[in-house]
């Protein structure tokens, strides 16, 4: 039985369509991964890289740090074990801080400003966790299409096969 809230639960399925994507990735040649398949950030590799800078940038800002300047164009140059490995810490700290949460903090207002669009806004936290988690999805599936396109099946991605579900 789940007892975990709702951001908590979407943390738990971020982390495991993750898992699961980035499984599927490393079933891919770096040549594959890094080749401009008409994705948002062109390449498999450069729109997993943008979901880390994103989500660090989100977390960033609801721990009340400043956040930097988002990366300029061009393919990433980590390798995909270091984007692996930076996606795996990510997860793991977005599931700690999302069990974290309670219904006041979601609702408290928080002022942002997108330093892709430079556009400044105030809403209530739970309008901007959603976003995290609905921006996971859009470029996940890009992703996911495009594995697809590459003849790399990924499986289900419904949440109610969530194993912490099955459980």
């Amino acid at each position: 039985m789940f007892t975990g809230t709702q951001p908590h639960l979407m943390a738990l399925y971020n982390r495991w369509m993750n898992q699961r994507l980035y499984a599927a990735c490393a079933t891919l040649t770096d040549a594959q991964r890094r080749e401009d398949l008409g994705l948002f950030f062109k390449s498999i590799d450069a729109t997993l890289e943008h979901l880390i800078w994103a989500d660090t940038a989100w977390m960033t800002r609801f721990e009340g740090l400043p956040v930097g300047a988002p990366p300029t164009g061009g393919p990433p140059q980590r390798p995909f074990q270091e984007l692996t490995a930076a996606r795996v810490a990510l997860d793991e700290r977005m599931l700690t801080w999302a069990a974290s949460l309670t219904p006041e903090w979601m609702n408290e207002p928080m002022t942002w400003t997108s330093k892709l669009y430079g556009f400044t806004q105030t809403q209530p936290r739970w309008v901007q966790l959603a976003q995290v988690f609905n921006h996971q999805t859009h470029h996940r599936g890009q992703v996911h299409a495009a594995l697809t396109r590459l003849g790399v099946d990924m499986g289900p991605t419904d949440v109610p096969l969530l194993p912490e579900l099955l459980a």
